[in-house]
């Protein structure tokens, strides 16, 4: 067994020694006794046996620490000199032990208290998600050939951005789950509000095709403004159903009730969205420095309102007929 030491003060690789245990053994010294004087010779003894002395004028604590000094150990010759001593009498290092070159790393690594290789690489000219989508299959197809015992992990930025694209995604989810629910309590009906989102694929459907007409990755600005149409495109449609309902509380029929919301509220949907899309503009083009960071966010708000809209003016009236004309056919027959 060998313990490994520090680069010498020379400037030499480091130096691994090998203790001769049989040997060592016959004079009382044992692997620890060995490993411990060189600690203490080389990094002193607060590591091992921490000392203080407090002054009594001052009352000021200071550490006593037991440490051979760096000018007397120049090179291997000087460091095999040390003493070193334990249950029997004190003896020489070179006694009881070969000091010797050793190859090692550099620059040694923990990552949770165990030994890690670390590969660095950056992303240059191109979007995060598609290297370490390249990364990825590299490190699974790696993974068949490591030793056994050994781990293979994708770390960094890539596995800080899967984690705010899931955490994002199950936001959008739990928005809209929630969005639902609320206008299940307001309108006291099932029925309406799942009429009310039904606007939302095409919201959806319009972010895609802006992201990919613009060329923009998806991320998290991108989905943040996935997240900010749900609710612009929510209250669109609330305001078309909640005037049909009350046509047909009038007396209108479902057909004719769809298509007066459709026409009343053709102006207030519009200006909306208009509003929120001219004012995402310049957002979306990029303009100034740094713009570009948050262009994602314009562009997405933009592609989904307009698909939003349409789909509010024209969709929603549809569907709000054909529902409440079959449930009224189902009353009446």
């Amino acid at each position: 067994m060998s313990t490994r030491t520090a680069p010498s003060p020379t400037g030499c690789s480091s130096r691994c020694v090998d203790v001769d245990r049989p040997r060592a053994a016959r004079l009382g010294l044992t692997q620890r006794d060995v490993a411990q004087n060189l600690l203490v010779s080389l990094s002193g003894s607060f590591q091992t046996s921490p000392s203080f002395w407090l002054d009594p004028q001052s009352g000021t604590q200071y550490n006593v620490v037991t440490q051979t000094p760096p000018p007397q150990l120049p090179g291997v010759q000087e460091l095999q000199a040390i003493p070193v001593g334990g249950g029997g009498d004190p003896q020489l290092l070179w006694n009881v032990a070969a000091v010797r070159p050793a190859g090692g790393p550099a620059v040694t690594t923990h990552y949770d208290s165990r030994p890690v290789i670390d590969i660095f690489g950056a992303v240059d000219r191109t979007d995060l998600g598609s290297v370490a989508g390249a990364v990825g299959t590299l490190v699974d197809a790696a993974r068949k050939e490591l030793p056994r015992g050994s781990e293979l992990v994708l770390r960094g930025q890539a596995q800080t951005m899967q984690s705010s694209f899931t955490g994002l995604a199950w936001g959008m989810a739990g928005a809209i789950l929630l969005i639902y629910l609320l206008i299940v309590v307001n309108f006291q009906s099932w029925t309406d509000p799942l009429i009310i989102i039904s606007a939302l694929p095409a919201a959806l459907a319009g972010i895609v095709w802006m992201l990919f007409l613009t060329g923009t990755p998806i991320s998290v600005p991108a989905l943040i403004g996935a997240i900010m149409c749900m609710g612009v495109a929510t209250a669109n449609s609330i305001l078309v159903v909640s005037f049909a309902r009350e046509r047909l509380e009038h007396g209108d029929p479902p057909l004719r009730a769809a298509l007066e919301a459709g026409h009343v509220r053709f102006r207030p949907v519009l200006m909306t969205a208009l509003a929120m899309m001219i004012g995402m503009l310049p957002m979306a083009l990029g303009l100034g420095e740094g713009g570009e960071q948050n262009a994602p966010l314009g562009r997405a708000v933009i592609g989904g309102l307009g698909f939003a809209t349409l789909a509010t003016l024209l969709f929603v009236p549809v569907v709000f007929a054909f529902v409440h004309a079959r449930r009224a056919r189902a009353e009446g027959g």
